[in-house]
Formats: structure tokens, sequence, C-alpha cells
């Protein structure tokens, strides 16, 4: 799991691997002693601030001998640091489990000071449920709250609605955490929820200490938090097999539900690069699909892997990947493996499938 970090700009002294008949003049030793201090100070360096500058996440190459402590003192290099990527922005489609987060211990307190008692029982911030109780009725409430999104109990992304449909998404983001407190046998159940946005360069400081990106989402298009439950059944009663035996019926639920958890734990990423964002959405649109997959899995066969490539046709200004399923028979290795096809558009905020899912059978 990739956590993001923020890197803070250290005073690093430039070292010259060179020999001491090629020490720097005087006068550049004193420029380049004259910028320390000032980046001790917090202070940035020229080349951080200028509109020209090469983004802080582009390699710094610094090579030994005299050119290298020029270009230092001219201040077209700084000083070696980790890669930094929280200042990158672009579209995020990301998929993971929703969670909250105060930040600090007074806004912590504060909602334990303003939620009412649940139960004869004090009131508990850390309690999603009362939290969820408390929302429904304080909607504007939300706004205190740091949303994140989880993956595997790590929040990688802080989630901040902006903008004139902000209470619309705090509203949707409210409903996918009352699903996900559900019992894991209720229909509405929520296993996973999709968000996507806009990466906006900043960062927030978790409680724990830990820094995540900020995601802004734009409204609520996109967001759909996933019953598998109601997936399941859904799947069954679209296919043929949907009124056999009760054993038969109960294997088929368990192909769907090993599917399901395929794509959802085998397949993570944080949603920025046209590929992932792909994968992300050819996930969401197999649950929407699942009708069309529904066959393959009631037949008995296997998610062998999904794979995403550039597509060689595409429309003009977009970005197009062919994402590629194939299912194979676990019980039988000589049987062909069934292959299905859809295109995915990702220029937009929110990707789109072009065309129709197309299917074919393959020796391998």
């Amino acid at each position: 799991m990739t956590r993001e970090s923020t890197t803070v700009n250290a005073a690093i002294s430039p070292q010259c691997a060179c020999s001491e008949s090629e020490q720097l003049p005087e006068e550049l030793n004193a420029i380049t002693q004259a910028e320390i201090p000032q980046r001790n100070a917090g202070d940035q360096h020229p080349a951080s601030s200028s509109s020209n500058a090469v983004p802080s996440f582009a390699p710094n190459a610094v090579s030994g001998g005299r050119s290298s402590a020029t270009r230092f003192a001219a201040g077209a290099v700084t000083a070696s640091e980790a890669p930094d990527t929280s200042t990158a922005t672009g579209l995020v489609y990301a998929l993971g489990v929703l969670g909250y987060d105060f930040g600090t211990e007074a806004r912590r307190d504060s909602f334990k000071q303003l939620m009412p008692p649940s139960n004869q029982m004090p009131a508990n911030p850390y309690d999603a449920r009362q939290m969820v109780d408390y929302l429904t009725t304080n909607l504007a409430e939300a706004r205190s709250l740091i949303w994140t999104l989880n993956i595997e109990l790590t929040p990688v992304y802080a989630i901040e609605p902006v903008g004139a449909f902000a209470r619309d998404v705090y509203e949707v983001l409210r409903f996918m955490l009352a699903g996900e407190i559900m019992a894991e046998t209720d229909a509405n159940y929520v296993q996973r929820v999709s968000i996507p946005g806009l990466l906006t360069g900043r960062t927030v400081k978790l409680f724990s200490g830990q820094v995540v990106p900020v995601i802004e989402p734009v409204n609520t298009r996109g967001m759909y938090g996933w019953k598998t439950n109601a997936l399941v059944d859904s799947a069954l009663k679209a296919s043929a097999a949907a009124a056999s035996a009760s054993d038969e019926g109960a294997k088929i639920r368990e192909t769907l539900e090993g599917f399901l958890n395929r794509v959802y734990y085998d397949l993570r990423n944080l949603g920025r690069t046209s590929r992932d964002r792909a994968l992300n959405f050819s996930v969401t649109n197999a649950f929407q699909a699942a009708a069309t997959f529904g066959n393959a899995l009631v037949a008995g066969m296997q998610l062998d892997e999904i794979s995403v490539d550039k597509s060689p046709f595409c429309r003009m200004d977009s970005d197009c990947w062919d994402v590629k399923l194939k299912f194979f028979d676990p019980e039988n290795n000589s049987r062909a493996k069934r292959i299905y096809r859809y295109t995915v558009d990702v220029s937009d905020l929110i990707p789109v499938t072009m065309g129709e899912v197309r299917s074919w059978t393959s020796p391998d």
C-alpha cells in the first residue's frame, strides 16, 4: 500500500566529492553559504517559487565537480530530497471504504459535547452508528469531519466536498457510511464505495499524524455504494439457473462473491493514472452489468485476469483504454476461456464505456 506523505525542505549543505584542488572559488562559496541560512529559516528556494520551476517530484541529480556546485549556487538545483507527489493535480477515480477523522483532540471533544447520549450510553464520536444518527439531524456538522477513503484500514485520501453541490455530496457520504455499518447479511449493506474527484494538491493531517492528499468531489455523479448482496441477488435472477435447487443457488452465490472479492482486493490502486482509473471503472461497470458476466459465473467459471491496454482507436480529445476480463473453468483446464472486452474513456471526471461489451472464447 502506498502511503502519501509530505516532505519538508531540509537544509542540506552541498558536499563536494572533488579533490582539494577543485574546491569552489571563495566568492562562489560565499554565495552558496549565504543561501543556506535562508533555507534554514524556512524560506522557499528560488527555483521552487518560480512559475517555470521544475515540479517537486522531478528527479534532482547533482553531479560531482565544479559545474554541479555552480548550478547549486545559481539556484537551478535544489537539495536532494525524497520525491513528493502531494502537490500533483488531476483526476481521481478511487475505490475503497468510507471513514471519518477528527484531526485534533479539540475537534473530537467538540463532537462529544454536541452529540446526545445514545441508548442511555454517553456520546461516543468514534461510534459510527451514533455519528450517523447525529448527522441525520445535523448534516451541517458533516463539514467539521475529515472524511477519508480507506484501503485496508489505511486512509489514502481526504474527501472535501466544495461548491454548490457540497451539501448533496455530504448527504451521499452520510448515506454510504450508514450502509457500511449495517449487518453483512443485510440487503442494504455497502461493502465498497467509488469516489471520483479532483486531486487538489493540498494535504490534511489526520489525528494519527498521517498526512493524506485531499480530493474534491464536484458533485454526486459517479459516487456509488456497492451493495454486494443486492448485486448477487440480481445476478441470480438474471441467470437461467436462478430457479435451480437451493444447493445449486448457494454454489452460484459463492462463485459471484468470489468474483467480487477478487476484483475488490486484488486490483487495489490509488486511481490516479489513466490506466488505474480505467481499471477501477471497469470494476464499477462489472458491478453495474453483473448480468452480462453472470452467465460465465453461473457456469462455474472464475475470473482469471483483468488486463488494461491503451486502445488503438479513440475519438478526438479522448483517453481510451481497452479492458479485458478473462474467465476460466477451474475444473476443466482444457476448456476454452471466455473473454469479455469493452472500451473505457477516462478523459472526463467520470469515465464512460464506449460501445457494447463484446465476448468470445480463447484457448489461452
